[in-house]
This record gives structure tokens, C-alpha cells and sequence, in this order.
């Protein structure tokens, strides 16, 4: 989820979403709330592990941690140096993504095709509106408001956090402060991003709870409205430069190997990305395969502790 967080054009909900810890994601996060010193008070340091659900949270953290420090750095480079072979990879593990989540529609209707069209009106227009961020003027409110926008994509399937950022001019000064360690500039940052976690994880949380098929409509249609970012054949045709002076994309012109080769005179690496592309779609299958052999996990996430005891939530445990 680390590495994918770092490019733009890939979200690190889709990274949970294909290994199979997206709902637990979403419903943990949600205890991160007033009832959480409520467990602390009620049961100690033990009722607040069980209700935060940190044998789960930990790992997690470490592992996006531990990637935003030492993988993301690489994924950055060949953002910079190989980024057909790159986005190649990534394209392919979108666009398996989409038949994974396709999967999970056990009762679908014709009624779902609305969400699933919102999704992907939404994933095609959120980066244009962007933007506007760049209104505020306050350097500090910006970074606060773009936290909390960034953060809730990367909870969504096919929304980059990320390339909303880049979208905000806010990608750069974010990336050069994880790399310089700019605890000022990071602190700010996350205020925005607790913000945006604290909301939108409930309003994802209620929405699995009681229209699962039709959230996981919508997501999909966040993941292929998301493909197009991540073609590696484009041409920039249309940008605005940021407060300062990068270059934000708003459109591109999409082509087939032979026209980029032609337009930019280098080669389309036709073969080395198709290969790129199956290696990421096979990963993705894999990994969706591992988790499908596995038995059904026991719910793991509480209830807010409003009663006189705490009682494990079936709906909001992971669903198998």
C-alpha cells in the first residue's frame, strides 16, 4: 500500500481491496473515535488493543511505513527514469483489480449500474476540480484541506491520493518533506489527514454495512475510471502550472505504442510493457487466489463501547 501510495494514478485501497483486507480496513479505522478512550476507561490498555484492533493496525502501519521510507524511494525512480514500465505494471494490476472486486457481486441488480457509473464519472472528474485548491492562498490550509482529500482517496479503489495531489500542486513539497524528514511541513499535512479519515471511513464503514453491493459498484467504478491515468502510451495535451510553477496535468491525449513512438521518437517498449502488464495482473490474481484458499476469518473489530459491556460486531468484521 506504501509503494502504491507513492505514485500518482494508484490508489493503496486497491492494494487492500485485492489482498483482501479492504472491509477490515475500513471498519478499524473507524474505531479511531471518541469510544475508543471509552474502551481505555472501561477495560485498560487490553478492551482499547482489542477495540483499535492493533494486531492488524501495527503490521499494517509498519509495513506502509517501512515502504514509504525504502520502496517508494525506487518506485519514484522509475517513476522518473522507466515510467512505461511502471505504469505498465500498474495498469495491469487496475485492470485486475476491477474482475477481483467484479467477483464480490454476489446480488447484483440493474439498479447497481448507477453506482457503478457514478464511480466512474467521479474518478474521471475529481482530478479536474483539483485545482481549485490552489485558490485558498494559504500554503498551511492548503496542505490541511489536500491531506484530507489525499487520505480519503487512498481509502477508495482506483482513486490515487496521490495523483490528486499532483493534481493540487501539492505531490512535490509532500514527497521532498517524507524524504527530508520536514517535520513542520509533515505535521501540517497530517492534521488534514486525520481529518479526512476520522469522516470519510464512517461514511465507508455505513455504506458497506448497508448497501455492500452497491459501495462495491461504486468501487469498481473508481478502478476503471482509474485505467486511463495509468495508460503508458499519453501525451500531456493540456496543464496549469501550480503557486510554484510545477506543472499540474489536467488532460492527455491517449495512443497506441507505434504513435508515441513516433511522436516522441523513442521506442514504445511495446513487449517489455505488455510483460509488465502481465506480471502486475498476475500478482494481483495470486494474491486474490491465496486469499480465496484461506478460511474464513473471525471478526476482529468492535463495537463503540456506549453499553455496559463490548461486544464483538459481526457486520463490521471483515467479510470473507
Amino acid at each position: 500500500m506504501g509503494a502504491a501510495d507513492a505514485v500518482p494514478g494508484v490508489s493503496g485501497g486497491t492494494i487492500a481491496f485485492v489482498t483482501g483486507i479492504y472491509e477490515e480496513l475500513i471498519h478499524t479505522i473507524k474505531q479511531f473515535g471518541p469510544s475508543a478512550f471509552t474502551a481505555w476507561r472501561r477495560g485498560g490498555l487490553a478492551l482499547l488493543a482489542a477495540h483499535l484492533n492493533l494486531t492488524f493496525v501495527i503490521p499494517l502501519l509498519a509495513g506502509i511505513l517501512a515502504s514509504l521510507i525504502s520502496v517508494a524511494h525506487l518506485v519514484v525512480w522509475l517513476m522518473d527514469d522507466h515510467p512505461l514500465l511502471l505504469n505498465g505494471f500498474f495498469f495491469g494490476l487496475v485492470a485486475a483489480s476491477a474482475l477481483v472486486v467484479s467477483r464480490h457481486l454476489a446480488d447484483w441488480k440493474l439498479w447497481h449500474v448507477l453506482p457503478l457509473m457514478v464511480g466512474l464519472l467521479l474518478a474521471h472528474g475529481l482530478p479536474s476540480l483539483m485545482p481549485l485548491i490552489t485558490l485558498m492562498g494559504s500554503p498551511s490550509l492548503m496542505l490541511i484541506v489536500g491531506g484530507a482529500i489525499a487520505i480519503s482517496a487512498m481509502l477508495l479503489p482506483g482513486v490515487s491520493g496521490s495523483f490528486l495531489l499532483l493534481t493540487m500542486g501539492l505531490y512535490g513539497p509532500v514527497m521532498n518533506a517524507i524524504r527530508s524528514f520536514n517535520l513542520e511541513l509533515l505535521a501540517i499535512f497530517a492534521v488534514g489527514c486525520v481529518i479526512g479519515l476520522a469522516g470519510f471511513s464512517r461514511l465507508l464503514s455505513w455504506l458497506l454495512r448497508r448497501y455492500r453491493t452497491a459501495t462495491l459498484q461504486l468501487l469498481l467504478g473508481f478502478i476503471l475510471g482509474s485505467l486511463p491515468v495509468l495508460w503508458p502510451w499519453r501525451e500531456l495535451v493540456r496543464y496549469q502550472l501550480g503557486p510554484e510553477g510545477q506543472m499540474i496535468p489536467l488532460d492527455y491525449r491517449y495512443l497506441t505504442p507505434s504513435d508515441y513512438a513516433i511522436l516522441t521518437g523513442e521506442s514504445g517498449l511495446l513487449l517489455p510493457v505488455l510483460a509488465t502488464m502481465l506480471v502486475g495482473a498476475a500478482l494481483v490474481l495470486a494474491l486474490s487466489r491465496y486469499q480465496g484458499s484461506k478460511p474464513p476469518a473471525a471478526a476482529t473489530v468492535t463495537r463503540p463501547v456506549t453499553g455496559s459491556r463490548t461486544t464483538p460486531d459481526k457486520e463490521d468484521g471483515p467479510n470473507a
